[in-house]
């Protein structure tokens, strides 16, 4: 491993010990450092596997590794020698690691109020770990429901296959609460095994046949449709439920644990812990579960899933647009898990769930948003960007899962939001009209405005057939899911600098791949090269006649090379040759003639590809996209066609200056690298208009 690439990146960095934070972007190491005269960046820049060393103000530096560089971010986070350090994250543009991109989302939500915040880690805690055998049980009821609604397989509950066949995915519910006691009684450093076992108590055949018992007094409950029974217990009464699927009373019932557990462990000898301590609290919270913590979650859970039951029969408009639309900012902040517990509930105490129809509306607007990445990734050749989207794309579209779309592209372009929304919100609205206008009925022959299941289910194409009223389901997600897609497309989910930077890759991707493509079709017959020549050569003249020469000055002022910018990324070339110019006018102008590709919302930055494919950035400023517009009068739109000196933008760059930003606009070829060269003409004063760049083909 000493000689690995990841570890002479280290060595050269400083050692580990001078990593205080280390993420990585879609080319670039970013490292923040404890020391940053102690990098040896002669050493980086001739090292085999680095295309380039870039030190940053504040003890930043970045390392350019291109393409592989999340292989090498991996590597270096496995060697032994970083177990202690990398572990923070750095700020900076680009891309972070899902890990990074995660914590920092959840973040918001936090320090704060810090006793929220442990509740909702606790919830989160619990059913994690879960999830994957919660899956697995959707996807066989989803599809147990197919065969049956196709006639494969009778509806028989009294076939010993049927009940088969049923106990496979009802073991998994009817047993939550135990696996929950589990994972709960682990994230409170309880032994969960503990956790797992007083949780059993209440779901023994023992337990439950107290319901039956002679002593026992029932009482039928005609809103939930279920029965509340209370057995005299050594003279004490004690409520009983049927606990099975519930996960509120394993939730208390493990916080009350952890108190009695590291409470006993403080009185009790070491020695005998192991002995004593799960003997106390099977006894204690045994008996503290069963009299007063059951029947006390059993209350909570039922109050909840009646109070939200009401509100989607007398405001289902609000309840199902709400939801969709509550869930993009739920889900990062990792506070979607109450809302999942009460599915569960719901479903043991109504027969039905309504919050995942809903729900859905909002997991098809994001995965439609990710399918619309996947689809310009793709058109753009952005090789990195087309494999994490179509592993999202296929986790939430067969799996239900959302993470990897939140943590993978929606929350590292917060442009997918604004999309991503308007899809939520008319696939809510479209749901809650079907919903109301064509209801549903449960087992319990109630009408029921909105889509209704009686399984709980991961919301993926997979999972459509458990919900009752399919087709108003299906239309719903259908609306959502287009509706984000084709706003990604059309509008895109990049800034013009994260675009740029994108074809910049991908031009320079083809470029390196354009020696072996030639190589391949270098061996014709004689008769066809020598056709192909003579074509070439006769379409020459005119392919040499409309060809772009020159880049003019998009603004008046002194020229100055990249590296005097003071802008580390356009000083590297990442986004091509190019120069800088200090204005002295406020008009900034076409340097080119072409079409916009892109225009920026905030006016700060224009992309212009001319006709026979020279791509030209123009930046106005630097960092002055954190001035949202203001002091910038943007004359043009996107795809609206440019000659060379047509208007772009005014800017008030003595606002710009008052803000703290320079004002320094840069200018750039993008696609430098499919060029034979790029020749920018600095240290002169120009006017907008004035050539600065030379091109040759």
């Amino acid at each position: 491993m000493a000689d690995s690439l990841a570890s002479q990146i280290i060595t050269a960095i400083g050692g580990p010990e001078n990593v205080r934070g280390l993420t990585h972007c879609a080319t670039r190491l970013r490292f923040e450092l404890a020391d940053a005269s102690k990098v040896d960046q002669n050493a980086l820049e001739h090292m085999k596997g680095v295309l380039g060393a870039v030190p940053q103000s504040g003890d930043r530096f970045q390392v350019v590794i291109g393409g592989g560089v999340a292989t090498v971010y991996e590597n270096i986070m496995h060697l032994p020698e970083m177990a202690n350090a990398g572990a923070a994250s750095v700020s900076g543009e680009g891309q972070k690691s899902n890990a990074d991109v995660k914590a920092e989302a959840r973040s918001k939500a936090r320090g704060k109020v810090a006793w929220l915040d442990s509740f909702f880690e606790y919830l989160a805690d619990s059913f994690r770990p879960i999830l994957g055998v919660l899956l697995g049980a959707s996807i066989i009821i989803a599809l147990v429901n197919l065969l049956i609604s196709l006639n494969v397989i009778p509806n028989d509950e009294a076939s010993a296959g049927w009940v088969f066949v049923k106990a496979i995915w009802k073991g998994v519910f009817y047993f939550l609460p135990i696996m929950v006691a589990y994972n709960a009684a682990k994230k409170l450093k309880v032994d969960p095994w503990l956790g797992g076992a007083i949780m059993a108590i209440l779901m023994t055949p023992q337990f439950t046949s107290l319901i039956d018992a002679k002593t026992t007094t029932c009482v039928e409950n005609a809103a939930l449709g279920t029965k509340s029974c209370t057995a005299n217990i050594f003279g004490i009464p004690m409520a009983l439920s049927d606990y099975s699927g519930n996960v509120f009373v394993p939730l208390l019932m493990a916080a009350v644990l952890a108190l009695v557990y590291h409470g006993l462990k403080k009185i009790i000898p070491e020695s005998v812990q192991l002995v004593f301590v799960p003997f106390f609290c099977m006894i204690i919270v045994g008996a503290l579960t069963a009299f007063i913590i059951g029947p006390i979650g059993v209350w909570v859970g039922n109050g909840l899933g009646v109070g939200l039951a009401w509100m989607n029969t007398h405001a289902p408009f609000i309840f199902a647009i709400i939801i969709p639309l509550l869930y993009p900012f739920l889900v990062p902040l990792g506070l979607h898990w109450p809302l999942n517990a009460l599915m569960l509930m719901n479903i043991q105490t109504l027969g039905y769930d309504f919050i995942q129809g809903p729900m859905g509306v909002w997991n098809f607007a994001c995965f439609g948003a990710t399918a619309g990445v996947l689809f310009i990734a793709v058109r753009d050749k952005d090789k990195d960007m087309r494999q994490t989207a179509l592993g999202a794309l296929a986790a939430g579209l067969l799996g239900g899962v959302s993470e990897p779309s939140l943590y993978g592209i929606h929350l590292r372009y917060k442009l997918v939001y604004k999309r991503m929304l308007v899809g939520c919100g008319l696939g809510g609205v479209v749901i809650a009209v079907l919903g109301w206008l064509f209801p549903s009925v449960t087992a319990a022959g109630q009408t029921v405005h909105g889509v209704t299941t009686t399984a709980f289910a991961f919301t993926s194409l997979l999972t459509i057939p458990v919900f009752d009223q399919m087709w108003v389901y299906a239309v719903s997600i259908a609306v959502s899911f287009l509706t984000s897609f084709f706003l990604i497309i059309t509008f895109d989910y990049r800034t013009p600098e994260q675009k740029a930077e994108v074809l910049a890759r991908a031009a320079a991707d083809q470029k390196a791949a354009a020696p072996a493509v030639e190589a391949k079709e270098a061996a014709p017959a004689a008769t066809t090269a020598t056709a192909t020549a003579t074509a070439t050569k006769t379409e020459a003249p005119a392919a040499a006649a409309a060809a772009t020469t020159v880049v003019n000055a998009p603004v008046a002022g002194h020229v100055i090379a990249l590296d005097e910018t003071g802008d580390p990324v356009f000083a590297s070339r990442a986004l091509g040759e190019g120069v800088g110019i200090q204005p002295t006018d406020s008009e900034v102008v076409a340097p080119v003639s072409g079409v916009l590709q892109t225009v920026a919302e905030t006016g700060h930055a224009f992309g212009i590809k001319t006709d026979d494919g020279v791509e030209v950035l123009v930046h106005v400023g630097i960092d002055t996209v954190k001035m949202n517009g203001e002091g910038f009068a943007v004359k043009v739109k996107a795809d609206e066609r440019v000659n060379a000196g047509d208007p772009l933008v005014s800017v008030d760059f003595a606002k710009v200056k008052d803000a703290g930003y320079s004002t320094t606009t840069l200018m750039t070829v993008l696609n430098t690298a499919a060029l034979t060269s790029v020749t920018p003409k600095t240290g002169i004063d120009v006017k907008a208009g004035d050539e600065v760049i030379d091109i040759q083909r």
